[in-house]
């Protein structure tokens, strides 16, 4: 995927960051599955549709402060790692003060194996914490290279080695805890 925004060249960002919503409508529409895998990734399926609506809307009222000094991915990533991350602290303080937070790992009873193991993957995922979660989101399924995912979190390259292996422990000892078998 590194690369991939070759197509979204300088001028769409300019033309988008001036306000321009046919442009806008072009960068929504390139980034928008991409985004949303990544928030579901961090945040989870409940809350995947409304946070990255909401990183939508900050990406548009922010895109006047990209300089041009990285891919526009990169920087959009970033916004979106950190925007998912507040948000899932936001979802904590909530869940301290007793307001309702649906469980995700409830209500799952699918049939067919493929469709359960995706689901105990799901629940394991959300069981590890969201640094870890948001690197392997981005290496394993964005596939993106150790030097961008450092850019993007804010980490040293061999920090992103060693939370992707800790990432990779923690998932693993999550599914075996959930009954998964190889």
């Amino acid at each position: 995927m590194a690369g991939r925004d070759e197509s979204i060249n300088e001028n769409i960002v300019k033309r988008a960051s001036a306000g321009e919503r046919a442009a806008q409508l072009d960068l929504y529409e390139y980034f928008r599955d991409r985004i949303f895998r990544l928030v579901r990734h961090i945040v989870g399926e409940s809350d995947a549709d409304d946070v990255t609506q909401e990183c939508f809307l900050k990406v548009f009222a922010k895109l006047h402060t990209f300089r041009f000094e990285s891919q526009f991915s990169t920087w959009l990533h970033r916004l979106v790692v950190n925007e998912s991350l507040q948000h899932l602290r936001s979802r904590s303080r909530r869940k301290e003060y007793g307001q309702p937070i649906l469980d995700e790992e409830m209500g799952h009873g699918a049939g067919a194996a493929t469709i359960e193991n995706a689901e105990l993957l799901e629940v394991a995922m959300s069981r590890i914490e969201p640094e870890l979660r948001v690197v392997f989101q981005l290496k394993e399924v964005d596939e993106l290279p150790y030097s961008e995912i450092a850019e993007i979190v804010g980490i040293p390259e061999g920090t992103v080695g060693s939370r992707l292996n800790r990432a990779r422990t923690e998932l693993r000892d999550q599914l075996t805890q959930l009954g998964w078998e190889p």
